[in-house]
């Protein structure tokens, strides 16, 4: 058994090639060096989530697509596979990383907040509130005002997520994004549902989705590809049967990473494109896609 981390950012009509695989790779090597320092599956993905946040190539945190009312809404989940224990968080829009959010609630009695209420939450637990301008980065202004008079007909990709496997085979799993393109305000897509977005369990391995997500929800595919681990013991495998699943039963379109418990991955894709990057300690360097 040894420590792997896998990482995605997005899966479609990925049109930034070169910072998407940038920006993968970049965040993988934070996770993993977050790993190799002996700290856990939750730490690592919390950290490669949030490079990823930071990073405006990616639908999350400042890259966040913006709605139709020109505001970011920001949707995240993260879980840990020893206890089921998950943290999620929706609709929010004054919170910089909400990954960070997210693990903040997965440590309290609670497991799912969303909009004012997280928002509160956040500034009990001592996060900063931020104000909302501030999270909207340029390149997500000029195509909102585009989308005000041709909303895109494709929900967009950019969605990222983290599975990492840590020293003692514990198991993390966490997703993060600002929805699909243009939204209608209010919007949660699969990304903080768990099962749906996100899914980590120690018996069997861990999932984060990207795309549809509303047709990722429908089929709860996450925990889908994470119980076929049990059968079909290469993530590769498993990851594959869960894409045609989804685009089989509800037509959906996206992509999913996988590990599994002896620190194996894998990840399968219907779009386009599909950003991600990956390591583990059989091979320690970094192998980034898009």
């Amino acid at each position: 058994m040894g420590i792997a981390l896998i990482v995605h950012g997005g899966a479609g009509e990925i049109e930034t090639v070169q910072a998407h695989r940038r920006g993968v790779e970049i965040a993988a090597q934070i996770g993993w060096d977050v790993l190799r320092d002996g700290a856990s599956a939750l730490d690592a993905v919390q950290a490669a989530i949030i490079a990823m946040e930071d990073d405006p190539a990616f639908d999350a945190g400042f890259g966040s697509f913006l709605n139709r009312d020109g505001i970011v809404e920001m949707d995240a989940s993260i879980m840990d596979g020893r206890g089921l224990d998950v943290g999620a968080v929706a609709g929010v829009t004054r919170v910089k990383n909400p990954i960070a959010l997210a693990r903040r609630i997965l440590e309290s009695e609670h497991t799912f907040l969303i909009a004012r209420g997280a928002e509160e939450f956040a500034r009990e637990r001592g996060i900063a509130l931020v104000e909302n301008e501030t999270l909207r980065a340029p390149e997500q202004i000029a195509k909102w005002k585009e989308w005000l008079a041709h909303p895109p007909r494709a929900p967009g990709g950019g969605t990222v997520g983290c599975i990492a496997v840590d020293r003692d085979g514990n198991i993390a799993a966490g997703t993060s994004t600002g929805g699909m393109k243009f939204k209608r305000a209010g919007r949660v897509g699969d990304s903080p549902l768990v099962g749906c977005g996100t899914f980590a369990d120690n018996l069997l391995g861990g999932a984060s989705t990207t795309g549809w997500g509303e047709a990722i929800t429908r089929v709860v595919l996450a925990k889908f590809a994470v119980d076929a681990l049990a059968n079909h013991r290469d993530p590769n495998a498993a990851a594959q049967i869960a894409i045609e699943h989804l685009a089989n039963r509800v037509g959906g379109t996206g992509g999913i990473i996988l590990a599994n418990r002896d620190g194996q991955i894998g990840f399968a894709f219907n779009t386009p494109r599909m950003a991600l990057a990956f390591v583990n300690e059989q091979s320690r360097s970094i192998i980034a896609e898009c």
